[in-house]
């Protein structure tokens, strides 16, 4: 594998389609730069810390940081610590800790959810098998807990505290909704669970490294929390795209493997004959596929169900997360960081359009 140099910091933020949409105006423009050198600060760190002498250990867990990345969990903790400091080590190295926690997720995520695609490129246990892409993960794991132990026992705790909020979602959505569980409250709680608690971490990590107010973390936890199941339930929307250009993965990856999303579980609540038929279409496709059909065989009702109502529904359920999301930022004193917060926020729900 050909090593990339790390990208810089106007690309990053160039990457996300953030220049224009979150650090809008003149205004802006300095906090943007801020952002963009702190980003490539972290960049350069992931570059050092993803090193590991074993050649198969370094070149498996470089595998999906090198296939690129939004970077987003470190850029909420470089802008939450404007309201402090400013882009101290702590942060930066709070930061990358984050983002390498995110990347191990992502191999034992695939693995569980038997992924062929993570960033538009063959997922890691699809190139070196399961055992492989999860020890690549545990690395991972490993190396943001080192760096965490460099910034003192309340890192540590918060990163012990997101790891367990991860393991438990990922735990929850294996077994599924139980006897007496709403399965949409439940699902609500698993993305909280799998992808707020580490957004939410990295908003906290940007005011505790930067000695900002403390009474900005409760709400900036609940802030990037929020954010986070809105960006899941819009990634719901996206996976369900014709393009896989878009979200880097087979379209339907997750319907496909049995895993609900949310538009599949507003299907199951919707009561009309035509509903009734095409979740009950997706339920044996997803069984055949499970006994070695080939997975092509519900291009049609995952096609049918990106045009039915309830993923529209589902999109509008991601703009309320993100309305939620932006009342917390209620406490934050008027300006260009919390103007970019609102804006990050809006962000996450209009990726797609």
């Amino acid at each position: 594998m050909i090593s990339r140099p790390p990208a810089t910091g106007p690309r990053l933020v160039s990457r996300l389609g953030l220049t224009e949409r979150v650090f809008a105006g003149p205004r802006a423009r300095r906090l943007a730069d801020e952002i963009e050198a702190g980003l490539e600060r972290v960049e350069q760190n992931l570059a050092v810390e993803l090193r590991v002498a074993d050649v198969l250990a370094d070149t498996a867990t470089r595998y999906l940081y090198e296939a690129g990345g939004k970077r987003i969990r470190p850029m909420l903790a470089l802008l939450t610590a404007q309201l402090g400091d400013g882009t101290t080590d702590a942060v930066i190295a709070g930061a990358t800790a984050l983002e390498i926690t995110h990347l191990g997720s992502l191999y034992h995520d695939d693995v569980m959810d038997g992924a062929d695609m993570r960033r538009g490129v063959p997922s890691a246990h699809a190139v070196w098998g399961n055992n492989v892409a999860i020890l690549a993960g545990d690395l991972l794991f490993s190396r943001a807990s080192q760096i965490m132990a460099t910034l003192g026992t309340r890192a540590i705790a918060v990163q012990a505290d997101t790891f367990e909020r991860l393991v438990l979602g990922q735990m929850h959505e294996t077994v599924g909704a139980q006897a007496g569980d709403d399965p949409v409250e439940f699902y609500l709680q698993v993305l909280a669970d799998k992808t707020g608690s580490l957004i939410a971490a990295s908003a906290r990590f940007g005011v505790i490294f930067s000695d900002a107010p403390a009474e900005f973390e409760t709400p900036l936890v609940e802030y990037g929390e929020q954010v986070g199941v809105a960006f899941q339930l819009l990634d719901d929307v996206i996976d369900l795209s014709a393009d896989p250009e878009e979200t880097g993965k087979v379209p339907g990856t997750d319907l496909r493997a049995g895993v609900p999303t949310m538009p599949y579980l507003l299907l199951a609540r919707a009561g009309d004959p035509a509903s009734r038929a095409l979740k009950a279409a997706i339920d044996d496709g997803v069984a055949r596929i499970a006994d070695g059909a080939d997975p092509g065989i519900l291009d049609d009702e995952l096609t049918r169900l990106r045009e039915h109502p309830v993923t529209e529904a589902t999109r509008a359920l991601a703009v309320e997360w993100s309305d939620r999301a932006i009342e917390r930022l209620e406490v934050l004193p008027h300006g260009v960081v919390r103007e970019a917060l609102e804006r990050f926020a809006q962000f996450v729900v209009d990726r797609s359009q």
